[in-house]
């Protein structure tokens, strides 16, 4: 805790995630494809995404509930107790319901009452965005222990009559725990949204008089979202290093959004970052949206690659169009 009168930072003190358990490998997206009538295959997956596997919810798992046991991973890590918690802030796209929040929703399945719990809607992006709001609160000295989660159920938003997008998304959650400091840990953040785009990554359907009205299912301008997606990720990056008084240099280890390898290693090269220094593990899980940034922070941080004292640049971009990136010191 610090002083009524030091500077406040906030600072990453445990990662946790969860992915469910139903696994479905790239072979078995060809089969399930198979028997609509659709051909795809494993290589013409792997080649244009690194994709080979990914989690779906089973019937009755809300992203509340994935959520509930990445924040429990998190705090077991950071050693701390659920009540003491006083921010959630959740990103999601696929919320347990229209309303209220899945961070209510969560805070009641942890256990505690009381705090502050809200969602941050940046699709892809949300994560960056959710730990850019948490650290602000924690600055200002409206909160002092924050659960910053991403947690997503896109197997039930997927059109699985469009191969180009349905072997790309699976489901999972990802969280840390962030404490008020007395030395930096987040050293710099960087939000951007452009409106302008947002018929390339979109699901555009609405709840009215008791039915969907418009398309209920994801649809994807893939070509359009890779363009600008290594754009504006760049930005992002010189914009925070700019802020924080950094370089290329610094960063151990950048952490992207896992959408599709060839961005990944594509930001890796503007940024002049050797591919050791990327956390990839699209591979393993697809695209999961905003639980993709966080369950690649906790992977890393378990295997022992990020370390205490490391610089990790992490990275979102999504529909709406959105992107940001946080700079930190874990």
């Amino acid at each position: 805790m610090t002083s009524p009168h030091a500077p406040r930072y906030s600072r990453i003190t445990g990662t946790g995630s969860c992915l469910p358990p139903h696994k479905l490998s790239n072979a078995d997206m060809v089969a399930l494809l198979a028997a609509r009538g659709i051909e795809t295959s494993d290589d013409w997956i792997v080649e244009r995404t690194g994709i080979r596997n990914r989690h779906f919810v089973a019937d009755g798992v809300n992203a509340s509930d994935l959520a509930l046991v990445a924040c429990r991973d998190a705090l077991e890590a950071a050693g701390v107790k659920a009540d003491a918690v006083d921010l959630i802030v959740v990103a999601t796209s696929t919320p347990d319901m229209v309303f209220p929040s899945t961070a209510s929703i969560l805070q009641n399945k942890l256990g505690i009452h009381g705090c502050a719990a809200f969602d941050v809607q940046a699709v892809c992006s949300g994560f960056v965005y959710a730990l850019t709001v948490a650290d602000a609160m924690i600055k200002t000295g409206s909160a002092r222990c924050a659960l910053v989660v991403g947690s997503e159920v896109f197997s039930r938003i997927l059109n699985f009559d469009d191969r180009t997008t349905c072997v790309l998304f699976g489901d999972g959650a990802g969280a840390v725990v962030l404490q008020e400091s007395a030395v930096p840990g987040i050293l710099a953040t960087d939000l951007h949204a452009d409106g302008r785009h947002v018929g390339i990554l979109c699901v555009p359907g609405t709840v009215s008089g008791g039915q969907v009205i418009g398309s209920p299912l994801l649809t994807m301008d893939g070509p359009a979202v890779f363009r600008l997606a290594v754009g504006v990720l760049e930005g992002a990056a010189r914009a925070v290093l700019d802020k924080a008084g950094r370089s290329e240099a610094d960063i151990d280890w950048l952490v992207p959004h896992q959408a599709n390898i060839r961005i990944m290693q594509s930001t890796a090269r503007k940024l002049k970052l050797p591919l050791e220094k990327l956390v990839a593990t699209v591979d393993a899980h697809g695209n999961t949206s905003a639980a993709s940034v966080p369950l690649a922070l906790d992977v890393a941080v378990k295997q022992g690659r990020i370390q205490a004292g490391d610089t990790v640049l992490l990275e979102g971009v999504g529909g709406g169009f959105t992107w940001g990136a946080v700079l930190l010191d874990y």
